[in-house]
């Protein structure tokens, strides 16, 4: 009588972690997304300073050109 308790016990220790496991991966991969986002905008920012700079300079490299 007691071992099919014992049965039924290690089958849902063995279905649990898998929902566990997919919740867990699931998460893990939206983390994964936020911070790719975060270093996209980061990237981004820093290539835009970097690109007004190069406008700049080009700018100023023209006025001294005409002058």
């Amino acid at each position: 009588m007691m071992e099919p308790a014992c049965r039924k016990d290690k089958q849902k220790q063995k279905e649990t972690p898998t929902r566990g496991d997919r919740a867990k991966h699931k998460s893990v991969q939206q983390e994964q997304k936020q911070r790719q986002r975060a270093e996209i905008y980061a990237l981004n920012k820093v290539m835009t300073e970097l690109e007004q700079q190069q406008f700049e300079a080009f700018c100023k490299q023209m006025q001294s050109q005409t002058e």
